[in-house]
């Protein structure tokens, strides 16, 4: 496992994160762990948003079936 360090962390920042350690019941490196693996997940409606946005940016695009240059390719 990675680890990850942070350097000149406020104190009113590192009380705060204790404090909302404990009130969910969880080591402060748990508490800020579980804070990191939430801001790099989507969330279902942030995962619609993004899908929503590229169906708008490939909508009326010509999408070729690419495995004819793939065996060209291959064949080589």
């Amino acid at each position: 496992m990675s680890q990850l360090l942070v350097r000149d962390l406020d104190p009113a920042v590192l009380q705060g994160l204790k404090e909302r350690a404990r009130r969910h019941g969880r080591s402060l490196q748990s508490e800020a762990k579980a804070i990191l693996e939430a801001s790099v997940t989507l969330s279902p409606d942030e995962a619609r948003r993004v899908a929503a946005e590229w169906r708008q940016r490939l909508a009326g695009a010509i999408q070729d079936d690419s495995a004819d240059l793939i065996r060209e390719d291959r064949d080589r």
